[in-house]
Protein backbone atom coordinates (compact mmCIF):
# COMPACT_ATOMS: atom_id res chain seq x y z
CA UNK A 1 0.00 0.00 0.00
CA UNK A 2 1.11 3.16 -0.93
CA UNK A 3 2.33 5.84 2.26
CA UNK A 4 2.44 9.32 2.84
CA UNK A 5 5.95 10.55 2.09
CA UNK A 6 6.24 12.61 5.41
CA UNK A 7 9.43 15.72 5.64
CA UNK A 8 9.61 17.16 8.75
CA UNK A 9 10.64 21.10 8.62
CA UNK A 10 12.76 21.13 11.84
CA UNK A 11 14.51 18.73 14.27
CA UNK A 12 12.18 20.25 17.71
CA UNK A 13 12.10 17.78 20.92
CA UNK A 14 8.61 17.41 19.76
CA UNK A 15 9.22 16.26 16.64
CA UNK A 16 12.34 14.19 17.70
CA UNK A 17 10.08 12.70 20.93
CA UNK A 18 6.77 12.41 19.62
CA UNK A 19 5.87 12.63 16.18
CA UNK A 20 8.64 11.21 14.20
CA UNK A 21 7.69 7.70 16.00
CA UNK A 22 4.06 8.45 15.61
CA UNK A 23 4.39 8.61 11.99
CA UNK A 24 7.03 5.61 11.93
CA UNK A 25 4.14 3.77 13.79
CA UNK A 26 1.49 4.57 11.62
CA UNK A 27 -0.37 2.97 9.39
CA UNK A 28 -0.55 5.50 6.46
CA UNK A 29 2.90 7.43 7.13
CA UNK A 30 6.70 6.93 5.84
CA UNK A 31 9.45 9.11 7.47
CA UNK A 32 11.21 10.22 4.01
CA UNK A 33 12.98 13.56 4.81
CA UNK A 34 14.56 15.63 7.87
CA UNK A 35 15.75 19.44 7.20
CA UNK A 36 17.56 21.94 9.79
CA UNK A 37 18.98 24.67 9.46
CA UNK A 38 22.14 22.75 10.71
CA UNK A 39 22.33 20.13 8.65
CA UNK A 40 24.69 18.00 10.54
CA UNK A 41 21.26 17.79 12.93
CA UNK A 42 19.42 16.75 10.03
CA UNK A 43 21.69 14.29 8.80
CA UNK A 44 21.95 12.69 12.53
CA UNK A 45 17.74 12.85 12.96
CA UNK A 46 17.42 11.08 9.95
CA UNK A 47 20.07 8.88 10.17
CA UNK A 48 18.70 7.70 14.07
CA UNK A 49 15.11 7.15 12.54
CA UNK A 50 16.36 5.95 9.14
CA UNK A 51 14.88 8.87 6.74
CA UNK A 52 16.49 8.39 3.19
CA UNK A 53 17.16 11.80 2.86
CA UNK A 54 18.27 14.79 4.92
CA UNK A 55 18.63 18.51 4.32
CA UNK A 56 20.17 21.70 5.43
CA UNK A 57 17.63 23.82 4.80
CA UNK A 58 13.57 24.49 4.66
CA UNK A 59 13.06 25.28 1.06
CA UNK A 60 15.53 22.21 0.04
CA UNK A 61 13.36 20.02 1.44
CA UNK A 62 10.17 21.70 0.04
CA UNK A 63 11.43 21.42 -3.51
CA UNK A 64 11.69 17.80 -3.05
CA UNK A 65 9.16 16.13 -5.41
CA UNK A 66 9.16 13.00 -3.41
CA UNK A 67 7.80 14.84 -0.53
CA UNK A 68 3.98 14.60 -0.15
CA UNK A 69 3.42 16.10 2.98
CA UNK A 70 5.12 18.04 6.09
CA UNK A 71 5.11 18.41 9.62
CA UNK A 72 5.54 21.89 11.49
CA UNK A 73 7.22 21.99 14.73
CA UNK A 74 8.62 25.64 14.49
CA UNK A 75 7.63 28.28 16.54
CA UNK A 76 4.28 29.52 16.54
CA UNK A 77 5.06 32.72 14.64
CA UNK A 78 6.96 30.42 12.11
CA UNK A 79 4.23 28.28 11.31
CA UNK A 80 1.88 30.82 8.68
CA UNK A 81 5.08 31.34 6.43
CA UNK A 82 6.11 27.71 6.25
CA UNK A 83 2.68 26.88 6.12
CA UNK A 84 2.05 29.10 2.98
CA UNK A 85 5.23 27.98 1.40
CA UNK A 86 4.44 24.66 1.84
CA UNK A 87 1.10 24.80 0.10
CA UNK A 88 2.74 26.81 -2.58
CA UNK A 89 5.38 23.66 -2.67
CA UNK A 90 2.34 21.31 -2.94
CA UNK A 91 2.73 19.95 0.26
CA UNK A 92 0.15 18.51 2.71
CA UNK A 93 0.33 20.32 5.70
CA UNK A 94 -0.01 18.42 9.86
CA UNK A 95 1.34 22.22 11.63
CA UNK A 96 1.92 21.94 15.44
CA UNK A 97 -0.82 23.55 17.70
CA UNK A 98 -1.55 26.02 17.71
CA UNK A 99 -1.93 26.82 14.41
CA UNK A 100 -0.98 30.28 14.20
CA UNK A 101 -0.36 33.70 16.42
CA UNK A 102 -4.50 35.15 15.83
CA UNK A 103 -7.30 33.98 13.54
CA UNK A 104 -6.55 36.14 10.80
CA UNK A 105 -3.12 34.36 10.69
CA UNK A 106 -5.17 30.70 10.60
CA UNK A 107 -7.65 32.07 8.21
CA UNK A 108 -4.94 33.11 5.81
CA UNK A 109 -3.52 29.68 5.87
CA UNK A 110 -6.64 27.85 5.29
CA UNK A 111 -7.20 30.00 2.25
CA UNK A 112 -4.16 29.15 0.71
CA UNK A 113 -4.29 25.31 1.17
CA UNK A 114 -7.42 25.09 0.13
CA UNK A 115 -6.25 27.02 -3.14
CA UNK A 116 -3.57 24.89 -3.62
CA UNK A 117 -5.43 21.40 -3.07
CA UNK A 118 -3.61 20.32 -0.01
CA UNK A 119 -5.02 19.38 3.15
CA UNK A 120 -4.08 21.27 6.69
CA UNK A 121 -4.39 19.43 9.72
CA UNK A 122 -3.80 21.44 14.02
CA UNK A 123 -1.67 18.66 15.28
CA UNK A 124 -4.09 18.38 18.55
CA UNK A 125 -3.42 14.39 18.72
CA UNK A 126 -5.66 13.96 22.29
CA UNK A 127 -8.85 14.24 20.24
CA UNK A 128 -7.75 10.99 17.70
CA UNK A 129 -7.79 8.98 20.91
CA UNK A 130 -11.02 6.75 21.54
CA UNK A 131 -11.62 7.84 24.68
CA UNK A 132 -12.81 11.35 23.57
CA UNK A 133 -14.63 9.48 21.58
CA UNK A 134 -16.65 7.89 24.38
CA UNK A 135 -16.74 10.93 26.22
CA UNK A 136 -18.60 12.44 23.62
CA UNK A 137 -21.30 9.14 23.67
CA UNK A 138 -21.67 9.57 27.24
CA UNK A 139 -22.72 13.17 26.80
CA UNK A 140 -24.61 13.20 24.00
CA UNK A 141 -26.08 9.95 25.69
CA UNK A 142 -27.19 11.72 28.86
CA UNK A 143 -25.10 9.55 31.01
CA UNK A 144 -24.60 12.67 33.01
CA UNK A 145 -27.60 14.39 32.23
CA UNK A 146 -27.53 18.24 30.86
CA UNK A 147 -23.97 19.19 30.77
CA UNK A 148 -23.44 22.41 33.20
CA UNK A 149 -19.88 23.18 33.02
CA UNK A 150 -16.38 21.93 32.03
CA UNK A 151 -13.26 22.28 34.01
CA UNK A 152 -10.11 22.04 32.82
CA UNK A 153 -6.31 22.50 33.49
CA UNK A 154 -2.90 22.25 31.84
CA UNK A 155 -0.25 23.72 33.81
CA UNK A 156 3.71 22.62 33.96
CA UNK A 157 6.72 24.68 35.81
CA UNK A 158 9.81 25.38 33.02
CA UNK A 159 10.21 28.88 34.66
CA UNK A 160 13.74 28.23 35.19
CA UNK A 161 14.73 28.15 31.23
CA UNK A 162 14.80 31.54 30.56
CA UNK A 163 15.95 30.73 27.06
CA UNK A 164 13.35 28.84 25.67
CA UNK A 165 11.61 30.11 22.88
CA UNK A 166 8.36 29.20 24.92
CA UNK A 167 9.45 32.52 26.58
CA UNK A 168 9.85 34.63 23.46
CA UNK A 169 6.45 37.10 22.96
CA UNK A 170 7.07 38.09 19.72
CA UNK A 171 7.40 33.95 18.96
CA UNK A 172 4.16 33.49 19.93
CA UNK A 173 5.39 32.27 23.81
CA UNK A 174 3.36 32.17 26.41
CA UNK A 175 1.12 29.16 28.88
CA UNK A 176 -2.14 30.30 27.03
CA UNK A 177 -0.70 29.60 23.17
CA UNK A 178 1.54 26.66 24.62
CA UNK A 179 -1.31 24.44 27.00
CA UNK A 180 -4.62 26.88 27.64
CA UNK A 181 -5.44 25.82 24.20
CA UNK A 182 -5.91 22.17 25.19
CA UNK A 183 -8.50 23.11 27.56
CA UNK A 184 -10.38 25.39 25.59
CA UNK A 185 -10.00 22.85 22.09
CA UNK A 186 -11.56 20.10 24.64
CA UNK A 187 -14.89 22.25 25.40
CA UNK A 188 -15.77 23.11 21.94
CA UNK A 189 -14.93 19.34 21.15
CA UNK A 190 -17.09 18.06 24.11
CA UNK A 191 -19.77 20.68 23.71
CA UNK A 192 -20.29 21.00 20.09
CA UNK A 193 -20.49 24.54 19.92
CA UNK A 194 -19.13 27.66 19.64
CA UNK A 195 -18.40 29.80 22.60
CA UNK A 196 -19.79 33.05 22.67
CA UNK A 197 -17.40 35.54 25.16
CA UNK A 198 -14.48 35.22 27.37
CA UNK A 199 -12.93 36.31 30.60
CA UNK A 200 -9.06 36.15 31.59
CA UNK A 201 -6.54 37.09 34.57
CA UNK A 202 -2.99 36.22 33.85
CA UNK A 203 0.37 36.36 35.05
CA UNK A 204 2.39 38.19 32.70
CA UNK A 205 6.29 37.81 34.14
CA UNK A 206 9.09 40.30 32.99
CA UNK A 207 11.60 37.42 33.79
CA UNK A 208 9.97 35.91 30.29
CA UNK A 209 9.58 38.50 27.94
CA UNK A 210 6.03 39.34 29.30
CA UNK A 211 4.30 36.76 28.44
CA UNK A 212 1.84 35.09 30.22
CA UNK A 213 3.58 32.13 32.55
CA UNK A 214 -0.10 31.28 34.67
CA UNK A 215 -3.60 32.30 33.16
CA UNK A 216 -6.92 31.37 34.18
CA UNK A 217 -10.30 31.92 32.10
CA UNK A 218 -13.98 31.87 31.77
CA UNK A 219 -15.08 31.10 28.87
CA UNK A 220 -19.03 31.25 28.60
CA UNK A 221 -21.06 29.13 25.90
CA UNK A 222 -25.11 29.55 25.39
CA UNK A 223 -27.44 28.59 28.14
CA UNK A 224 -25.07 29.34 30.83
CA UNK A 225 -22.68 26.62 30.34
CA UNK A 226 -19.11 27.76 30.66
CA UNK A 227 -15.17 26.67 30.39
CA UNK A 228 -13.84 27.64 33.33
CA UNK A 229 -9.65 26.79 32.87
CA UNK A 230 -6.17 27.12 34.33
CA UNK A 231 -3.16 27.06 32.43
CA UNK A 232 0.49 27.56 33.08
CA UNK A 233 4.54 27.35 33.06
CA UNK A 234 5.19 28.28 36.28
CA UNK A 235 3.60 25.29 38.28
CA UNK A 236 2.70 22.56 39.38
CA UNK A 237 2.23 19.81 37.23
CA UNK A 238 -1.26 19.18 35.93
CA UNK A 239 -3.14 17.74 32.94
CA UNK A 240 -6.91 16.57 33.91
CA UNK A 241 -10.35 17.75 32.62
CA UNK A 242 -14.12 17.34 34.35
CA UNK A 243 -17.00 17.39 32.66
CA UNK A 244 -19.87 18.59 35.08
CA UNK A 245 -23.73 16.98 34.50
CA UNK A 246 -27.09 17.73 36.45
CA UNK A 247 -26.33 14.27 37.04
CA UNK A 248 -22.89 13.14 37.12
CA UNK A 249 -19.39 13.62 35.86
CA UNK A 250 -16.58 12.73 33.38
CA UNK A 251 -13.14 12.96 34.91
CA UNK A 252 -10.36 12.56 32.66
CA UNK A 253 -6.69 12.60 34.46
CA UNK A 254 -4.06 12.63 31.85
CA UNK A 255 -6.43 14.51 29.45
CA UNK A 256 -4.01 15.31 27.19
CA UNK A 257 -0.66 13.97 27.62
CA UNK A 258 0.46 10.64 29.33
CA UNK A 259 -0.84 7.37 31.09
CA UNK A 260 -2.95 5.82 32.54
CA UNK A 261 -5.55 6.28 29.95
CA UNK A 262 -8.67 6.31 31.88
CA UNK A 263 -12.35 7.59 32.08
CA UNK A 264 -13.84 7.70 35.53
CA UNK A 265 -17.91 7.96 35.05
CA UNK A 266 -19.71 8.84 38.04
CA UNK A 267 -23.19 8.52 37.14
CA UNK A 268 -26.79 7.60 38.69
CA UNK A 269 -25.84 4.17 37.73
CA UNK A 270 -22.38 4.31 40.08
CA UNK A 271 -18.83 5.03 39.82
CA UNK A 272 -17.05 3.41 38.13
CA UNK A 273 -13.37 4.03 35.97
CA UNK A 274 -13.17 2.82 31.88
CA UNK A 275 -9.80 1.77 30.40
CA UNK A 276 -8.19 2.04 27.48
CA UNK A 277 -5.78 0.61 24.98
CA UNK A 278 -2.27 2.46 25.55
CA UNK A 279 -2.97 3.54 21.41
CA UNK A 280 -0.49 6.21 20.25
CA UNK A 281 -2.56 9.58 19.32
CA UNK A 282 0.54 10.70 17.20
CA UNK A 283 -0.10 7.98 14.79
CA UNK A 284 -3.48 8.39 15.12
CA UNK A 285 -3.58 11.84 14.12
CA UNK A 286 -0.78 11.09 11.10
CA UNK A 287 -3.21 8.58 9.83
CA UNK A 288 -6.35 10.47 10.11
CA UNK A 289 -4.15 13.30 7.40
CA UNK A 290 -2.79 10.43 5.34
CA UNK A 291 -6.80 8.68 4.98
CA UNK A 292 -7.68 12.50 3.61
CA UNK A 293 -4.59 12.38 1.27
CA UNK A 294 -4.45 8.22 0.26
CA UNK A 295 -8.38 8.13 0.37
CA UNK A 296 -10.01 11.34 0.07
CA UNK A 297 -11.40 10.77 3.30
CA UNK A 298 -12.46 14.25 5.21
CA UNK A 299 -10.19 14.99 8.28
CA UNK A 300 -11.85 14.25 11.30
CA UNK A 301 -11.22 18.37 12.55
CA UNK A 302 -11.44 20.47 9.04
CA UNK A 303 -8.71 23.17 9.46
CA UNK A 304 -11.96 25.92 9.63
CA UNK A 305 -11.90 24.12 13.71
CA UNK A 306 -8.30 25.64 13.88
CA UNK A 307 -9.74 29.29 12.93
CA UNK A 308 -12.40 28.80 15.55
CA UNK A 309 -10.22 28.06 18.31
CA UNK A 310 -7.73 30.68 17.56
CA UNK A 311 -10.81 33.36 17.81
CA UNK A 312 -11.30 31.46 21.54
CA UNK A 313 -7.54 32.30 22.04
CA UNK A 314 -7.39 35.41 20.97
CA UNK A 315 -9.97 36.82 22.96
CA UNK A 316 -8.58 35.16 26.38
CA UNK A 317 -5.26 37.30 25.60
CA UNK A 318 -7.34 40.16 24.95
CA UNK A 319 -8.98 39.96 28.16
CA UNK A 320 -5.84 39.21 30.02
CA UNK A 321 -4.25 42.45 29.02
CA UNK A 322 -7.09 44.61 28.79
CA UNK A 323 -9.04 43.30 32.21
CA UNK A 324 -11.83 43.39 30.22
CA UNK A 325 -14.80 40.76 29.20
CA UNK A 326 -14.50 39.90 25.25
CA UNK A 327 -17.13 38.83 23.28
CA UNK A 328 -15.70 35.89 20.52
CA UNK A 329 -15.92 36.80 16.95
CA UNK A 330 -18.97 34.05 15.70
Amino acid sequence: MRKVRFGILGCADIAIRKVIPGILSSETGELYAVASRDGAKAEEVARRFGAPRAYGSYEDLLRDPDVDAVYIPLPNHLHKPWTMRAAEAGKHVLCEKPIALDAREAQEMVDACRAQGVHLAEAFMYRHHPRYDRVLHLVRSGAIGAVRGIRGSFTFNNAHDVGNIRYRRDWGGGSLYDVGCYPISAARLILGEEPVAATAHAFFSDQHDGVDMYLAGLVEFEGGVSLTFDCGMWAAERNEVEVVGTDGRLILEHAFLGEPVTLRVVSPDGDRVETFEPLDPYALEVDDLGRAILEDKPLCFPPEDAIKNMRVIDACLRSARTRQRVAIER
